[in-house]
């Protein structure tokens, strides 16, 4: 039964990466659309850094519960 519920926390975990990633991305892009104001631009990049934390934490949980679901 723990092998099941680590087994849906890897996915959910890699789901909730997966959306930090898209996230992420869009906000490089705009950090780097020239038309965009200096403070819009600001705010993208910090949240793209913000994401990619957040895609990190998500994928290493992804990693951890489904080592231990296989184990």
């Amino acid at each position: 039964m723990q092998a099941v519920k680590d087994t849906i926390n890897s996915v959910t975990e890699s789901i909730q990466g997966t959306g930090a990633t898209a996230s992420k991305e869009a906000n490089k892009e705009v950090a780097k659309d020239s038309n965009a104001s200096l403070s819009t631009r600001a705010t993208a990049a910090k949240d793209a850094v913000s994401d990619k934390m957040d895609e990190s934490s998500h994928n290493a949980k992804s990693e951890a519960y489904s080592q231990k679901a296989s184990s």
